[in-house]
Protein backbone atom coordinates (compact mmCIF):
# COMPACT_ATOMS: atom_id res chain seq x y z
CA UNK A 1 0.00 0.00 0.00
CA UNK A 2 1.54 3.18 -1.16
CA UNK A 3 1.69 6.15 1.56
CA UNK A 4 -0.03 9.49 1.25
CA UNK A 5 3.28 11.21 -0.49
CA UNK A 6 3.97 8.64 -2.90
CA UNK A 7 -0.37 8.55 -3.91
CA UNK A 8 0.26 12.52 -3.86
CA UNK A 9 3.43 11.92 -6.03
CA UNK A 10 1.98 9.27 -8.62
CA UNK A 11 -0.84 12.13 -8.72
CA UNK A 12 1.15 14.45 -10.10
CA UNK A 13 3.13 12.46 -12.24
CA UNK A 14 -0.30 11.67 -13.78
CA UNK A 15 -1.34 15.28 -14.53
CA UNK A 16 2.44 16.02 -15.30
CA UNK A 17 1.57 12.93 -18.31
CA UNK A 18 -1.40 14.32 -19.33
CA UNK A 19 0.10 17.88 -19.89
CA UNK A 20 2.64 16.61 -21.54
CA UNK A 21 0.64 14.44 -23.62
CA UNK A 22 -1.58 17.07 -24.19
CA UNK A 23 1.28 19.37 -25.67
CA UNK A 24 1.90 16.33 -28.39
CA UNK A 25 4.61 14.58 -26.56
CA UNK A 26 4.38 10.85 -26.64
CA UNK A 27 5.22 9.55 -23.10
CA UNK A 28 7.40 6.27 -23.71
CA UNK A 29 8.30 5.09 -19.68
CA UNK A 30 7.44 6.25 -16.59
CA UNK A 31 9.15 5.75 -13.29
CA UNK A 32 12.45 4.41 -14.92
CA UNK A 33 14.86 3.35 -11.97
CA UNK A 34 18.24 1.94 -11.91
CA UNK A 35 20.78 2.31 -8.78
CA UNK A 36 21.60 5.72 -10.17
CA UNK A 37 18.66 6.93 -9.95
CA UNK A 38 15.03 7.06 -11.54
CA UNK A 39 13.75 8.80 -14.36
CA UNK A 40 10.08 10.28 -13.76
CA UNK A 41 9.24 10.87 -17.36
CA UNK A 42 10.67 9.60 -20.87
CA UNK A 43 9.05 11.05 -23.34
CA UNK A 44 9.49 11.63 -27.31
CA UNK A 45 8.96 14.67 -29.40
CA UNK A 46 9.93 14.13 -33.32
CA UNK A 47 13.51 13.25 -33.25
CA UNK A 48 14.15 14.48 -29.29
CA UNK A 49 13.71 11.81 -26.55
CA UNK A 50 12.59 13.85 -23.86
CA UNK A 51 13.76 13.18 -19.88
CA UNK A 52 11.34 15.05 -17.40
CA UNK A 53 11.86 15.69 -14.18
CA UNK A 54 8.48 16.05 -12.23
CA UNK A 55 8.47 18.33 -8.90
CA UNK A 56 5.80 19.07 -7.07
CA UNK A 57 5.72 21.87 -4.24
CA UNK A 58 3.05 22.94 -2.15
CA UNK A 59 4.80 26.52 -1.95
CA UNK A 60 7.85 28.59 -3.00
CA UNK A 61 9.49 28.07 0.55
CA UNK A 62 12.84 26.95 0.37
CA UNK A 63 13.28 28.15 -3.13
CA UNK A 64 10.32 26.23 -4.55
CA UNK A 65 10.10 23.47 -6.81
CA UNK A 66 12.72 24.64 -9.33
CA UNK A 67 15.69 24.66 -7.01
CA UNK A 68 15.27 21.53 -5.78
CA UNK A 69 16.83 19.95 -8.85
CA UNK A 70 20.19 20.54 -7.88
CA UNK A 71 23.83 19.29 -9.33
CA UNK A 72 23.55 16.04 -7.67
CA UNK A 73 20.09 15.75 -8.91
CA UNK A 74 21.47 16.60 -12.17
CA UNK A 75 24.68 14.37 -12.53
CA UNK A 76 22.01 11.18 -11.07
CA UNK A 77 19.31 11.81 -14.32
CA UNK A 78 22.17 12.05 -16.83
CA UNK A 79 23.64 8.73 -15.25
CA UNK A 80 20.08 7.12 -15.36
CA UNK A 81 19.58 8.35 -18.85
CA UNK A 82 22.93 7.02 -20.37
CA UNK A 83 21.48 3.77 -18.87
CA UNK A 84 18.45 4.00 -20.52
CA UNK A 85 20.04 4.98 -24.17
CA UNK A 86 22.61 1.97 -23.39
CA UNK A 87 19.55 -0.56 -23.26
CA UNK A 88 17.32 1.40 -25.33
CA UNK A 89 19.67 1.35 -28.68
CA UNK A 90 17.03 2.88 -31.10
CA UNK A 91 16.35 5.80 -28.29
CA UNK A 92 20.06 6.58 -28.70
CA UNK A 93 19.82 7.56 -32.10
CA UNK A 94 17.79 10.80 -30.75
CA UNK A 95 18.74 13.79 -29.34
CA UNK A 96 18.44 14.32 -25.71
CA UNK A 97 16.59 17.37 -23.95
CA UNK A 98 16.06 17.72 -20.26
CA UNK A 99 12.68 19.19 -19.09
CA UNK A 100 11.66 20.20 -15.59
CA UNK A 101 7.93 19.97 -15.30
CA UNK A 102 6.89 22.04 -12.00
CA UNK A 103 3.29 21.27 -10.02
CA UNK A 104 2.07 23.47 -7.50
CA UNK A 105 -1.39 22.66 -6.04
CA UNK A 106 -4.29 24.99 -7.17
CA UNK A 107 -7.62 23.68 -5.55
CA UNK A 108 -8.24 20.28 -6.96
CA UNK A 109 -5.77 20.98 -9.85
CA UNK A 110 -2.30 21.54 -10.11
CA UNK A 111 -0.64 24.86 -11.51
CA UNK A 112 1.51 23.45 -14.07
CA UNK A 113 5.33 24.94 -15.57
CA UNK A 114 7.20 22.92 -18.10
CA UNK A 115 10.61 24.17 -18.26
CA UNK A 116 12.58 22.79 -21.93
CA UNK A 117 15.62 22.90 -21.64
CA UNK A 118 16.05 22.72 -17.70
CA UNK A 119 19.91 21.92 -17.95
CA UNK A 120 21.71 19.93 -20.77
CA UNK A 121 24.69 16.75 -20.04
Amino acid sequence: MPSARQATGATAETAACEFLEAAGLTVLRRNYSRRSGELDIVAQQGDVLIVAEVRLRASEAFGGAASSIDWRKRARLIRTTQQLLQQNRDWAKLRVRFDAVLLRPAGRRYHIEWIKHAFSA
